[in-house]
């Protein structure tokens, strides 16, 4: 069983700041990294570092082959990564004191797929598999519908949010991966209690995956529901936690572990994520994992 993620590969300008750059001030940062990111590099690290076979379907600048040395150091298969005359995309990211970030994104490579590409890899593709997506892609519909024309599963975590775009392609879609944030959003809502009871009523055949930040998580399908605590840990960032999660999580599904023990693993390893400074460098092994969660359950 393999997962293709159509996702997004950056470059994170990472500064630390004593808060968030307010308009018309200039702040001298506290540090300064350049890293691996992208909500699509970071799921398909978190992929691989599970255990899962994951291939990463996306496009880079031809002169930034380091990216691919380092996703192939973290167990991604690189070979459906296309090497483009157009800049990697990036992200300025600033992170407080209290391990919050604000980021600003730039598309680059990252909107340059094509549908000979996407035809092209959903040939290999079988109906074992799965398609995993984000929203910092061009071609979602595209993708999603060549998908289903296959006969492969469609996960999709619509970040950032487009709620308009997300309704259109949600008959295409076989898990949705949300945020209690986005979850109110598509649903037009403004309290995360809203939020659960609003998203099965308005879709009842869709699966749903709900963060709910240091809550927990909500998984919920037809008629279940299934609850799972956040483990309490002390945050130093947060970039990744919700890349982590989803390809911890996904991995164990793949394994077809029951639910609950799949979002309880994939809430650890978010747990470890956020100990850490970074993005991609942050995601834990599965070792990592099995480690804490024989320390904290």
């Amino acid at each position: 069983m393999t997962i293709y993620n159509f996702g997004s590969i950056n470059l994170d300008h990472l500064y630390q700041l004593d808060h968030f750059v307010r308009p018309g001030e200039t702040m001298a940062s506290n540090s300064y990294q350049r890293l691996l990111g992208g909500k699509g590099a970071n799921q398909s690290v978190a992929l691989a570092k599970a255990g899962a076979d994951v291939k990463h379907v996306g496009a880079i600048h031809h002169t930034d082959q380091s990216i691919l040395q380092q996703l192939q150091s973290l167990g991604v298969d690189i070979g459906l990564i296309a090497l483009l005359d157009v800049p990697t995309g990036h992200a300025i990211i600033q992170l407080n004191k209290e391990a919050e970030n604000a980021i600003i994104l730039y598309q680059g490579a990252n909107h340059a797929l094509t549908e000979a590409q996407v035809d092209q890899v959903l040939e290999q593709a079988t109906a074992e598999d799965w398609v995993l997506l984000q929203n910092e892609t061009n071609l979602i519909e595209y993708i999603m519908r060549k998908a289903q024309q296959q006969g492969v599963k469609v996960a999709f975590n619509p970040a950032p949010m487009d709620a308009e775009l997300t309704k259109q392609v949600l008959p295409f879609v076989d898990l949705l991966i949300v945020n209690e944030v986005e979850a109110m959003d598509l649903i037009g809502v403004d309290n995360v209690d809203a939020a659960i009871t609003g998203l099965p009523a308005a879709y009842p055949d869709l699966a749903v995956l709900m963060t709910l930040g240091k809550a927990g998580v909500r998984y919920f399908k037809k008629d279940i529901n299934v609850f799972v605590k956040a483990f309490s840990v002390e945050a130093v960032d947060t970039t990744a936690a919700g890349d982590t999660f989803i390809g911890f999580c996904l991995s164990s599904l793949m394994n077809n572990d029951e639910m609950t023990q799949a979002l309880t693993r994939a809430c650890a390893a978010s747990a470890i994520c956020v100990t850490r400074l970074g993005a991609a460098i942050t995601i834990p092994t599965a070792q990592d994992v099995t480690e804490f969660l024989a320390n904290h359950v």
